[in-house]
């Protein structure tokens, strides 16, 4: 391995490190509570030297959301795998509904603390990938005549409005007054998703 590999294998390493360390204290302490001087002593590096990697905090939550969007898009692909397009859009709902539940932290950091204004142009896609997977999901649907949609973006939006409402409503905990456990409250959500979707079957 040459010079310039290993510099740029280091790169990647302590770039990595604070990447794991901002993702503990954002989880743990908050975003809004954690600092780059709180990440820096965590990793036992001054402050300069983060900030020879990222510009700002805000840049390290869009590398943070950027990782977690690349997680759920692998969580999609292994159990929303269904040759059947309808099949695999309840899947892809089921999913989302779970990932969200099981990682409630971190769907909080990806989807309901307000995200900083001053997002580069390296950060916009994220989460687009995990967008077009049910967008040509619902495609497939469409061109096959298994579902009542002629608008494939307006009905991502709808499904996509839905199930995150629906995580969201859990996780703040305003689905309490449905008096449920935590295991029948996940079946009523999934089926409550799998009777929109049969509403919208051909």
């Amino acid at each position: 391995m040459g010079i310039s590999e290993r510099k740029e294998r280091e790169k990647g390493e302590m770039k990595d490190l604070i990447r794991a360390a901002a993702l503990k204290m954002f989880l743990e302490e908050g975003y809004a509570k954690t600092s780059i001087r709180n990440i820096a002593d965590a990793i036992e590096y001054s402050p300069g030297t983060i900030y020879l990697y990222f510009k700002d905090k805000d840049e390290l939550l869009y590398e943070v959301q950027a990782h977690a969007f690349d997680q759920l898009l692998t969580y999609f692909k292994l159990h929303a795998n269904s040759k059947n397009p309808v099949k695999r859009l309840k899947q892809i709902a089921h999913s989302y509904i779970k990932f969200g539940l099981d990682n409630p932290e971190l769907y909080d950091l990806m989807f309901i603390i307000r995200a900083p204004t001053n997002v580069d142009d390296q950060h916009k896609e994220n989460g687009e990938k995990s967008f077009d997977y049910l967008i040509d999901c619902l495609k497939s649907c469409v061109e096959q005549k298994l579902i009542k949609m002629k608008d494939v973006a307006l009905g991502s939006l709808q499904l996509w409005s839905m199930v995150h409402g629906l995580v969201s409503l859990n996780l703040r905990c305003r689905l309490k007054v449905l008096n449920m456990d935590e295991k029948d409250l996940r079946s009523v959500l999934t089926a409550a998703l799998d009777d929109y979707i049969d509403t919208i079957l051909i």
